[in-house]
C-alpha cells in the first residue's frame, strides 16, 4: 500500500474505531440536528482567516524578498486549502503554492515563504495556548487539568527551547528558523496572527454550538487550540480521525460527551472543506482562460 492509501486507511480507521467506541445513533442525531446559523458563522469566521493569511503569507514573502499581489495570494492559498483538505499528508497544497510563487523567485526561496508562513500561525496558535495553560495552572480555583497542563507546557517549552536552539547554528535551517523566528513581532505579522488564531478557534466553537455543545471560556485558550494542533499529524486526510480523537478524548473535561467531541470535529471538518471550496471557482475560471497550473506566473504588482 502506498503512503497515501495508508494515511488515508488511517483517517478512516480512526473514525471507524471512534464510533464503535461512542453511540453512532448519537454522533449522528447531533450531526442531524445542527443549527445551520452557528455553521454559517463557523464559515464565516473561517473565510476571514483565510483572507488574513493570504495577506500574512504575502508579507512572509516580502522578508525572502518575494512579491507579488493580494489577489494571487488569495488564490493561491485558497487552491492550497482545499488540495490540503482532500490529499493525505495536509502539505501537498503547501507544496503547490510554493511551486506555482516560483515565479517571483526561485524555488527555495517560494518554498521558505510558505514554511516561514504556516511556522509563524503555528507559533501564534502555540503560544496561545502555551499562555492559556499557564494561566490555568496558576490559578487557584481553575478547570482542575493540572496533569494535562503540566504535559502540555513540558512539550511547548522543550519544543521552543529546540527550535531557539536550531536558530543559533549557522546552517540552513538554522539560518531560515532565525529569519521566520525575526517576523514573529512585526506588528502586521502579530495582527495576522491574532486575527486567524481566533477565527480558527471561533470557528470551531461555533460548530460545537451547532451541536449543541457550549466549550467555556477556559478552552478558548487550551482545549480548542490543543484539538486544532492534533489536525497537524501528517498521517490523515485533512485531520479527519485525529482530530475527533482529540476532541473525543478532552471533551468530557468540560462535561461534555465524547460523542460532542466527534460531532464537533466532523462539523468543523466539513465546514473548513465548504470554505476551500471557493477554490474550485478558481480552477473552472484557469480552464476557461486557458491558463494552466504550471504556467501561470504571479500577478506582480
Amino acid at each position: 500500500m502506498s503512503m497515501r492509501g495508508i494515511k488515508l486507511a488511517v483517517s478512516i480507521g480512526c473514525l471507524v474505531i471512534l464510533l464503535w467506541w461512542t453511540n453512532p445513533a448519537e454522533v449522528l442525531a447531533q450531526l442531524r440536528g445542527a443549527d445551520m446559523k452557528w455553521i454559517a458563522l463557523s464559515l464565516l469566521a473561517l473565510t476571514v482567516a483565510t483572507f488574513s493569511m493570504a495577506d500574512r503569507w504575502k508579507t512572509t514573502a516580502g522578508a525572502f524578498d518575494i512579491r507579488f499581489s493580494y489577489a494571487f495570494a488569495l488564490r493561491e492559498y485558497y487552491l492550497a486549502q482545499l488540495i490540503n483538505s482532500a490529499l493525505p499528508g495536509g502539505v501537498a497544497g503547501d507544496v503547490t503554492r510554493a511551486v506555482r510563487a516560483r515565479g517571483a523567485a526561485d524555488v527555495i526561496r517560494a518554498a521558505q515563504s510558505v514554511m516561514a508562513e504556516r511556522m509563524l500561525g503555528q507559533v501564534a496558535i502555540l503560544g496561545l495556548m502555551y499562555a492559556g495553560f499557564t494561566i490555568t495552572l496558576a490559578m487557584p480555583a481553575g478547570p482542575g487539568w493540572t496533569r494535562l497542563s503540566l504535559l502540555v507546557l513540558v512539550v511547548l517549552t522543550g519544543g521552543g527551547s529546540a527550535a531557539w536552539l536550531v536558530s543559533r547554528r549557522d546552517s540552513v535551517t538554522g539560518r531560515f528558523v532565525q529569519k521566520a523566528l525575526k517576523l514573529i513581532p512585526q506588528p502586521v505579522i502579530v495582527l495576522h496572527s491574532a486575527i486567524t488564531t481566533l477565527c480558527l478557534i471561533f470557528g470551531f466553537y461555533a460548530c460545537a454550538r451547532a451541536i449543541g455543545t457550549v466549550i467555556p471560556a477556559a478552552a478558548w485558550a487550551t482545549l480548542i487550540p490543543l484539538i486544532l494542533c492534533a489536525m497537524l499529524i501528517p498521517l490523515s486526510v485533512g485531520g479527519w480521525g485525529w482530530r475527533e480523537g482529540a476532541a473525543a478524548a478532552l471533551f468530557p473535561m468540560i462535561g461534555a460527551p465524547a460523542s460532542a467531541g466527534i460531532a464537533t470535529g466532523v462539523t468543523y471538518g466539513v465546514v473548513l472543506f465548504v470554505a476551500a471550496l471557493p477554490a474550485a471557482a478558481i480552477l473552472v475560471a484557469q480552464s476557461f482562460s486557458g491558463t494552466t497550473l504550471t504556467k501561470e506566473k504571479p500577478d506582480l504588482p
